[in-house]
């Protein structure tokens, strides 16, 4: 089913997008890594546990870790070949995380055969839970919540909704975007199991406007279908944020502090649909996926990697830097993590690697607020950020707290409309933290 109308959310920006360097360049496969660092933490929740030692011959798809409480997910080899090293490694979120260090034997063996199971769909939803589990899927859109957490809401929050996020509102990433076009079909099936799983009759696919190829195949898709309706959203940013994408579909607030299912939904990015129909149809793990690697390189692409990649790998086989780099970037330029080292691996959430030409990294000198409510204006959720600012500046984090601080998502729309260039979200997140570690200073 198609929606005509167009959706969106109150606030938000327009930054400059710069999609054009790869929104139309198909996935192209990267030639198998020399060697894979496997963070044992991708994901949100406890770190999981290594299973295998030092000397021990692994092949692609074989389980390295488990998950090591209910909020965890094991790890797989992304490769065949010999653990060398099992130690701490830099992390794209910038701390050192113990990791499985694989040299590739260059066969690329198997763990098992991921053979098509055509009868999948006739699967309890208990066992779809349960592939999805092993798999190790997380979040694919960055945020790397483990995936069968998600598919597990309590019984006094009844799901009736799941919508699909085809947004990808970040400027320069296009690897959703990609996907979309290129395995349709695969992402649907995958938005039906999670449906089965949760026993939801309604599905939503929300994409952007500037995607219009992927809004025509969806609906195309999905045009005799009464359960599933495709929609378009209003290009800006954030609109793919979970809370202003179910506000835009469906017109429910998630309340603060709340998580989606208090309102009877479910979001799940397109990557993560893929990965579900990949895990449940052939008991595939998440050991690839499509990376976006944009801005100042000779050739941008998109691609899918083995998890565990050198960032510095993939650059090199894109060409190498066009022009002197001034910051890189796992993720977007807006909510992305800026990198000290391309000696960091691609993990479940790296969306994309965008490289920012030094020309194009400024040094900003803030000035003096001059309240004129910009940052107020732009606030996807609400909030006043001049008066938070003032409120951390001054360690008045009981007053920061009152007004709403641990509602900020960190989007970054203040900050890029600020008139003073005062970095408001450095702000935003260093008021978060104080008043976290207050609380848990008290609790001790």
């Amino acid at each position: 089913m198609i929606s005509a109308i167009k959706r969106t959310f109150k606030g938000g920006i327009h930054p400059p997008y710069h999609k054009s360097f790869t929104s139309s360049k198909s996935i192209e496969v990267m030639p198998l890594p020399s060697r894979v660092v496997i963070p044992l933490q991708q994901h949100i929740g406890r770190i999981s546990e290594s299973i295998v030692q030092v000397g021990d011959n692994v092949l692609r798809g074989q389980p390295i870790s488990k998950a090591a409480g209910p909020v965890s997910s094991p790890a797989h080899a992304s490769i065949s070949g010999t653990v060398t090293t099992i130690e701490s490694f830099p992390h794209p979120l910038g701390q050192a995380v113990p990791s499985v260090v694989i040299e590739s034997d260059g066969q690329d063996e198997g763990y098992q055969t991921y053979n098509y199971d055509d009868k999948y769909f006739d699967l309890s939803p208990e066992e779809m839970k349960t592939r999805i589990t092993d798999a190790g899927i997380t979040g694919m859109g960055g945020a790397t919540f483990p995936t069968h957490v998600k598919l597990m809401p309590p019984a006094e929050n009844p799901i009736d909704t799941v919508i699909l996020n085809g947004a990808e509102c970040e400027p320069y990433l296009t690897s959703d975007h990609r996907l979309m076009l290129e395995k349709a079909e695969d992402i649907i099936k995958g938005l039906r199991i999670i449906m089965k799983i949760l026993g939801v009759k309604k599905g939503f696919v929300a994409i952007e406007t500037n995607k219009p190829d992927a809004i025509a195949k969806f609906s195309d898709i999905l045009k005799d279908d009464p359960d599933i309706t495709v929609f378009s959203l209003e290009v800006k940013y954030p609109q793919g944020a979970e809370k202003q994408l179910i506000y835009a579909a469906t017109r429910r607030r998630v309340p603060a502090g709340k998580l989606p299912m208090a309102v009877g939904c479910v979001v799940q990015n397109v990557g993560t649909a893929k990965a579900v129909y990949d895990a449940v149809a052939a008991q595939k793990p998440l050991i690839e996926r499509v990376v976006t690697v944009t801005g100042a390189v000779k050739n941008p692409k998109n691609l899918l990697v083995r998890i565990g990649t050198a960032f510095k790998e993939v650059i090199d086989y894109c060409g190498g830097f066009s022009e002197e780099p001034g910051k890189v970037i796992m993720g977007g330029p807006m909510m992305g993590i800026a990198q000290f080292t391309l000696d960091v691996p691609v993990v479940k959430g790296s969306s994309g690697i965008v490289v920012l030409g030094r020309k194009e990294v400024v040094e900003i000198k803030p000035q003096e607020c001059i309240s004129c409510a910009r940052c107020v204006d732009v606030c996807p959720m609400n909030l006043m950020p001049v008066l938070l600012v003032r409120y951390i500046g001054n360690c008045r984090w009981d007053l920061a707290k009152e007004a709403g601080i641990m509602n900020c998502m960190e989007c970054g729309s203040c900050a890029f409309v600020c008139a003073a260039d005062q970095n408001r979200m450095h702000s935003m997140r260093y008021g978060k933290f104080m008043i976290q570690e207050l609380e848990k200073a008290e609790k001790k």
